[in-house]
């Protein structure tokens, strides 16, 4: 049965630990989706960092611009990890600026239909960007928005919502009232 899973939170606020361990906890097969690209040493070195920490056996599967097409290949059923939007929605507004919106809306419809014709577990962290101080320059605030209409359409389709403090999740959908569910 499709299942869809949000986490979000601040930078270092342990939305990815977190969403590791949740997803060790449904399958033994995961399939990390990774979105980050090392264009610097510092870079590179986060990566190594994230790799070392999840499971080996994981499948990690690089796809920077295009998870949708990376999620119809998964076998049906299976258990991804999604890391993370965020590095997404940047990789395709920087490759796409002039007009990223279109662009970024059908990779996220494509997401959400590939969760469900090809029945995963899909698990998506995100930051929660929203909650800083407005951008001093275009690109930035163009990005903030970007962003926060994505996790905004992840979070309404989701099953669960894990919004993570200091590395406590709390699951938010649970706390909506009654009007906005």
């Amino acid at each position: 049965m499709a299942h869809l899973v949000l986490f979000t939170g601040g930078a270092r606020s342990g939305k990815s630990w977190r969403a590791e361990q949740y997803a060790s906890q449904q399958a033994e097969q995961v399939y990390y989706l990774a979105t980050a690209q090392a264009g610097d040493s510092e870079m590179q070195q986060r990566i190594g960092l994230h790799q070392a920490q999840r499971p080996s056996h994981w499948q990690t599967i690089e796809a920077p611009l295009a998870a949708s097409q990376a999620l119809n290949q998964l076998p049906r059923g299976s258990v991804v990890l999604l890391d993370c939007l965020t590095l997404l929605v940047s990789n395709l507004l920087l490759a796409n600026e002039a007009q990223p919106e279109p662009v970024i809306q059908t990779e996220i419809a494509a997401i959400l239909a590939a969760q469900q014709t090809r029945n995963l577990h899909l698990i998506v962290v995100t930051n929660e960007v929203g909650m800083g101080i407005v951008p001093a320059y275009a690109l930035g605030r163009v990005y903030r928005d970007l962003i926060g209409r994505a996790n905004q359409q992840i979070a309404a389709a989701a099953n669960e919502v894990y919004l993570v403090i200091a590395g406590l999740p709390i699951e938010i959908r649970q706390l909506q009232p009654a009007w906005a569910k």
